[in-house]
């Protein structure tokens, strides 16, 4: 039970991340650089801990097939999530559209952002599930990459004649289903540990799609290409810096 009042923690104090993003858009509208660069930072933070951490984990703990097959199915079934949800992706925005139409597009994307924080829990929850330290890790890069989730979230909703408080509520309330997705992990790992290398990649495979499929493009489209390569590299070095300090 301690564990998974842990796990419900961890993933709480990621989805919190969004939270923050929410207050930022609506204290301050960033610019096309900051923009691009914090989604190039939370497109860094996501595909490198997949891949780094997620997948090479689940490759070291039960092999080349098992990781295999998770990531093709976290990545699919983010898909086919993508595909039957009435969400809007970040990069369909208009910067000219009228203001019912962005209230209209910051709940799609609230919508979005609280289907794919789901399988996000599921990350920190397998995470914690393996080991501890692993999960904290986890818990920190999600709710890093979190933050720029929230500002897109934000942002049509206040341009949409949201009042500042409403925008800044939903943001964060978007967020606060992630410990969904890792209470489900931690409770069904804690009875088939042996699933917990299959999570993890799984876990790495939503989080390839999310990233390639909605961040990246966000950025390369209503950010700067220069700084939105920037912000991908130094999430990449946050990561690497963030996993020789947690020595995993």
């Amino acid at each position: 039970m301690d564990r998974l009042v842990d796990v419900t923690l961890l993933s709480l104090f990621a989805g919190l991340g969004t939270g923050l993003g929410g207050l930022l858009a609506v204290i301050r509208r960033p610019g096309k650089r900051a923009f691009g660069f914090l989604m190039g930072f939370a497109s860094g933070v996501m595909i490198t801990l997949s891949f780094l951490e997620l997948v090479s984990e689940a490759w070291e703990l039960s092999g080349y097939q098992v990781a295999t097959a998770g990531f093709a199915v976290g990545a699919f079934f983010m898909f086919v999530i993508d595909l039957l949800t009435p969400h809007i992706r970040f990069a369909e925005t208009e910067d000219g559209a009228r203001e019912p139409a962005l209230l209209k597009t910051g709940l799609l994307i609230a919508i979005g952002i609280s289907i794919h924080n789901i399988p996000e829990g599921v990350a920190v929850g397998a995470g914690y599930m393996h080991q501890a330290e692993f999960g904290l890790f986890i818990a920190l890069a999600v709710a890093l990459h979190n933050v720029p989730e929230g500002i897109a979230t934000a942002l049509p909703l206040c341009s949409g004649g949201l009042c500042r408080r409403d925008s800044f509520c939903t943001a964060l309330l978007s967020g606060l289903v992630e410990p969904l997705g890792a209470l489900a992990a931690g409770v069904i790992l804690s009875s088939f540990s042996h699933l917990i290398p299959a999570a993890l990649a799984f876990a790495g495979g939503v989080m390839v799609f999310l990233t390639l499929d909605e961040l990246v493009p966000t950025a390369r489209e209503h950010g700067h290409q220069h700084f939105t390569a920037i912000g991908i590299i130094l999430g990449a070095i946050f990561v690497f810096l963030l996993s020789g300090m947690f020595d995993v």
